[in-house]
């Protein structure tokens, strides 16, 4: 079955990551939400915090998973918490994915901050196999969560 899963991830610097993590679904059959252009994102970070609250809750609509894609800045991003927060409170499945190891487009890779709360799964994009896993974490996320 599909789901539609909004990725959460602090998008500064970890947006070539997410993207990476994101676009692996693409060829496997799974519809992806909270897709963030950089012209939308900047447009929307002008308007102040309530539009980007509104904007969050707005990409979470229809949504049944939530996976956090943590880079080294993640666990520090009041957005990518907020987008914990919105998710937990809707009942949405969750799950985080380390990020840290897959290369930015210049080539850097960088530490992880840390996890998501406890009681939720949390992987590792290359030694847990995400290109091949992430369908089935998503899936395990959601009927966790009774979706």
């Amino acid at each position: 079955m599909a789901r539609r899963v909004f990725f959460s991830f602090e998008y500064e610097h970890d947006v070539s990551r997410a993207n990476v993590v994101r676009q692996s679904g693409m060829t496997k059959g799974f519809e992806a939400a909270g897709y963030v252009d950089a012209t939308e994102f900047e447009k929307v970070k002008r308007r102040g915090d309530a539009a980007i609250q509104e904007w969050i809750d707005d990409q979470l609509t229809g949504t049944s998973v939530t996976a956090v894609l943590v880079g080294a800045d993640t666990c520090s991003s009041k957005w990518v918490q907020y987008e914990i927060d919105k998710s937990i409170k809707r009942g949405n499945g969750l799950l985080g994915v380390d990020i840290s190891q897959i290369n930015d487009l210049q080539g850097n890779t960088t530490t992880c901050c840390g996890s998501i709360p406890k009681g939720y799964d949390f992987y590792r994009w290359f030694s847990d196999k995400g290109y091949e896993n992430l369908g089935t974490w998503i899936e395990k996320a959601a009927k966790a969560a009774e979706k």
